[in-house]
C-alpha cells in the first residue's frame, strides 16, 4: 500500500504564528535573511512536527545562508533545495546534520537523474533525496510538469537513481497568478494544484493555506 502523502504547511519564518498550531505532516519555514537566525532559535523548540527548512532561492545568498541555519537545526528535517549551482556548497552540512535534502531541477528526467547521481557521488545516501521537478506550472503547461512526475514515478520502479520520493510546491505556482489575491479563489487554487500533483505521484505536497491541507486530508 502506498504510503499517504505528507502536506508540509509553510510560511516565513516571520509569519510562523499563522501556521505553527495548524494541521500538517511538516512544519516549512521559509527564511530570507541573516536575522531570521535568532526566531529559528527561539521558535524551534515550540515546533512539534518534523520542519522542513526553505531558502530565498536566490543562489548567491543560499549558499550563504542555508548552511548557517542547518548547524542550528535540533533534528533530522527536510532542506530545501539545492541545484547544480548550490548543492557542492550545501551537500557536506546536509550530511552532516543527517538530513533529508531536496534536489530541484528544471523539467527533465535525465537532469533529475544526472543530479542523483552526482550527490550520491559526493555521499548524500539515496535516502535522503527527495526529487523536485519544479512543474512550472503556468509556464510550461500543466499538463508537462505532471507528465515528467509520471515518468519519473514510472522510471523509478526499475531506476535506483530515479526511486527516490517527489515533492511538488503546487503553492508556489498559483501564487504567482493574479486570481491567488483573492483569499478564497486563493485556496481553491491550491487545492486545485494539490489535486494534481497528487494524482501525478507526489509523495510530499507544500501548501500555504490550512483550509488547503484540511480540504485535502478529506479526499483520502
Amino acid at each position: 500500500m502506498k504510503d499517504k502523502v505528507k502536506y508540509i504547511l509553510e510560511a516565513p519564518i516571520k509569519s510562523l504564528h499563522k501556521i505553527i498550531d495548524k494541521d500538517c505532516d511538516i512544519t516549512g519555514l521559509i527564511i530570507e535573511e541573516e536575522a531570521d537566525k535568532k526566531i529559528l532559535k527561539r521558535l524551534l523548540p515550540n515546533i512539534k512536527r518534523p520542519v522542513m527548512l526553505r531558502c530565498t532561492g536566490d543562489d548567491a545568498k543560499d549558499k550563504v545562508l542555508l548552511p548557517q541555519f542547518i548547524e542550528l537545526l535540533d533534528r533530522e528535517s527536510i532542506i530545501a533545495y539545492a541545484n547544480e549551482n548550490t548543492y557542492k556548497i550545501i551537500l557536506p552540512f546536509v550530511i552532516k546534520g543527517n538530513h533529508k535534502l531536496v534536489i530541484r531541477t528544471p523539467i527533465d528526467i535525465n537532469l533529475a537523474k544526472e543530479m542523483n547521481i552526482l550527490a550520491s557521488d559526493l555521499g548524500l545516501a539515496m535516502d535522503k533525496i527527495i526529487i523536485d521537478t519544479d512543474i512550472g506550472g503556468l509556464g510550461y503547461g500543466f499538463e508537462y510538469g505532471y507528465s515528467i512526475m509520471e515518468k519519473i514515478k514510472l522510471e523509478g520502479i526499475n531506476d535506483k537513481y530515479l526511486n527516490m520520493p517527489l515533492i511538488s510546491f503546487a503553492a508556489e505556482e498559483t501564487a504567482k497568478t493574479k486570481e491567488a489575491r483573492d483569499e478564497k479563489l486563493g485556496i481553491f487554487l491550491e487545492i486545485a494544484s494539490a489535486s494534481a500533483v497528487k494524482a501525478a505521484g507526489a509523495d510530499y505536497i507544500v501548501l500555504t493555506k490550512p483550509e488547503a491541507v484540511k480540504t485535502m486530508r478529506e479526499f483520502e
